[in-house]
């Protein structure tokens, strides 16, 4: 298996660290607001290596933060005159439900950085210890001159940085210079504080990240992963202060994807193309949005709009469908077993698996990944019209689950119809049935409209009358 590592810029062969083991951290949201189409991103694509990780046999601890102190998060809690946790509490809620909604898994750990002062005051004195950081009334800076390193994920020069005036460094009189950063605030009036060695106040956000991964995983870690946005400066920085800090490399690989673009244009505020997940989901099912991430390489910039949407929800559908179809075949075939064909026609299967894995195997290419399964699909259909033996189409819906589960999408849902609901159901159907056979197909009309009121599809196929309720 290949990934591709942002350190390095080029695909190397994913060994971690421990033999079947893998530590990943992936920098989660900070909660002051729903979580919107460009954070849903990560989510989506870091759920998804993981569960292929998980598939490959591995034993995956998987580390998303959530940053609860925040300038954002104070501001809105001034405005509604509420308090900073009362606001993260609040958004840490939606961001689950909304993460439930895309079928993206609870992390082993969900940190939160109001967890994680005396890690970060321990961090940051260690760093001011070993001569690199240094206090200036109440702030403490990291001072990237004494990091030779400093920009080797990013590949930023410090001159050039310096020279360039970077809106990505910020300007203080206070610093030695220019891109020091700072690990240590002072308390403000009216914000929260800790207490800390060079007074009151709170930590930086780049401190924040490298305390928590090396609280849950460990000094040195196989993967960490994020936006690409945050390559610089939050993830160059939490190099430079945990390899300072620790004395050993950070991450082994570095995973970052691309941005999403909205009708082809940045998402901001001031355009009106800003999107949260829950406005999304308002007119396209989360399932859907899921959907539409996996159809574009994660590291490839992707854009977002309705008509693609669309476009995903008719895919998805035909997935569903396919196994609708497949299920509804299975439950009222014969019980027979593959014919001489069949059985050696079954090495087919097999070959879906290994193309799904060579896709998946390669970064994590999941949009080839799918692909694959619009073939397999492809071949469910035909397998079902052609009437295949029970045990054929069995195997058949057991890769096509298979695959499907890899990703997280069209997973079977459990049955929501009540029994008493799915007995009226097929009496109606059963009198349908009987209309048509007596050729009373007015009366066989009207019971398909009834059916329709209900909220029931049905589809007349060759093992007989297939349903499906909205």
């Amino acid at each position: 298996m290949k990934v591709y590592n942002t350190l390095t810029r080029k695909k190397e062969e994913f060994v971690p660290m421990e033999e079947g083991k893998v530590k990943m951290y992936v920098c989660g949201p900070t909660v002051y607001d729903y979580i919107h189409i460009g954070n849903a991103r990560p989510y989506v694509v870091f759920d998804t290596v993981r569960r292929y990780l998980e598939y490959k046999g591995y034993e995956v601890t998987y580390v998303q933060n959530f940053t609860d102190v925040d300038d954002k998060i104070i501001n809105r809690a001034n405005k509604e005159n509420s308090s900073m946790q009362e606001i993260s509490d609040r958004y840490i809620e939606e961001a689950f439900r909304d993460a439930d909604g895309l079928n993206v898994r609870r992390a082993t750990i969900h940190p939160r950085v109001t967890q994680e002062m005396d890690g970060i005051v321990e961090m940051i004195q260690t760093l001011v210890d070993k001569g690199f950081a240094y206090a200036d009334n109440g702030t403490v800076y990291y001072n990237t001159k004494m990091f030779p390193e400093y920009g080797k994920l990013s590949r930023k020069n410090l001159d050039e940085l310096i020279a360039g005036g970077s809106e990505r460094v910020a300007v203080d009189d206070a610093k030695k210079n220019p891109t020091d950063f700072v690990l240590w605030k002072p308390k403000k009036e009216g914000e929260p504080s800790w207490s800390s060695p060079w007074g009151d106040g709170r930590p930086g956000w780049h401190i924040e990240c490298s305390v928590m991964a090396r609280h849950h995983l460990g000094e040195t870690i196989d993967i960490h992963a994020g936006g690409e946005d945050l390559i610089f400066p939050h993830h160059e920085n939490e190099i430079a202060q945990s390899e300072a800090a620790n004395g050993k490399p950070f991450a082994r690989y570095w995973l970052h994807n691309g941005f999403i673009t909205v009708d082809n244009e940045k998402m901001s505020k001031s355009l009106g193309n800003f999107f949260t997940v829950r406005d999304i989901a308002a007119q396209f099912p989360y399932e859907v949005i899921r959907f539409f991430i996996l159809n574009g390489h994660y590291r490839s910039p992707i854009n977002f709009s309705r008509e693609l949407m669309q476009a995903c929800q008719n895919g998805l559908e035909r997935i569903k469908n396919a196994r609708k179809e497949l299920d509804f075949y299975i439950k009222n075939a014969q019980d027979t077993k593959m014919t001489a064909e069949e059985k050696t026609r079954s090495a087919e299967l097999g070959n879906y698996k290994a193309q799904f894995e060579e896709a998946m195997d390669d970064d994590f290419n999941t949009a080839d990944a799918v692909s694959v399964i619009y073939e397999l699909v492809r071949f469910s259909n035909i397998a079902v019209k052609a009437g295949v033996s029970k045990e054929y189409a069995l195997m058949i819906q057991d890769m096509l689950d298979h695959l499907c589960g890899v990703l997280g999408i069209a997973e079977v849902q459990e049955d929501t119809v009540s029994d008493e609901d799915v007995a009226k159901i097929e009496a109606l159907i059963a009198q349908r049935t009987e209309a048509k056979q007596a050729k009373d197909f007015a009366k066989a009309d009207a019971i398909r409209d009834e059916l329709a009121a209900m909220g029931v599809t049905i589809k007349d196929t060759r093992q007989g009358v297939q349903w499906s309720k909205e």
